[in-house]
C-alpha cells in the first residue's frame, strides 16, 4: 500500500485570527471550507498554491477557552527560511531558534508550532 497525504488538522479558537496568521506568516490561502448546517462548526482547507496537501483549520462553535496543548510535542514544516525571517521576526511569531540546524519555530495564535527551513 502507498499513501498520499491530505491533510493535518489543527483546531482553532478564532478562525479569523488563524486565517489572518496563516496567510501573512505562510502565504496559506483558503482553498475551500465546509460548514455545518446548524453552525457547530468550519473547516477550512488552506493551501499552498504549488502542492496537493492542506491544511485544514478546524472551528467549533461551542468552544469556549483556547485549547490546551499540553507540551505541544508535535509541529509542522514548511520550506522557505531565508525569505521567511525578517517577516516572521517583524510579527513577532518566532518562539525558538536553533542555528546549529539552521531552522527555527514560529507559533499560530493557538500556540501551535510551525518549524521554519530551507530544504
Amino acid at each position: 500500500m502507498k499513501s498520499t497525504f491530505l491533510h493535518a488538522n489543527l483546531n482553532v479558537f478564532d478562525l479569523q485570527k488563524s486565517l489572518a496568521f496563516y496567510d501573512k506568516a505562510l502565504g496559506l490561502k483558503e482553498h475551500r471550507r465546509k460548514e455545518a448546517p446548524d453552525g457547530s462548526f468550519i473547516l477550512v482547507y488552506l493551501s499552498d498554491g504549488a502542492t496537493p496537501f492542506e491544511l485544514e483549520l478546524t472551528w467549533l462553535r461551542d468552544r469556549t477557552e483556547p485549547y490546551n496543548l499540553g507540551d505541544n510535542e508535535i509541529h509542522l514544516a514548511v520550506e522557505d527560511k531565508a525569505a521567511a525571517h525578517a517577516l516572521h521576526e517583524e510579527m513577532g511569531c518566532i518562539c525558538f531558534e536553533n542555528r546549529a540546524m539552521d531552522l527555527y519555530f514560529i507559533h499560530d495564535p493557538d500556540g501551535y508550532w510551525i518549524e521554519i527551513l530551507d530544504r
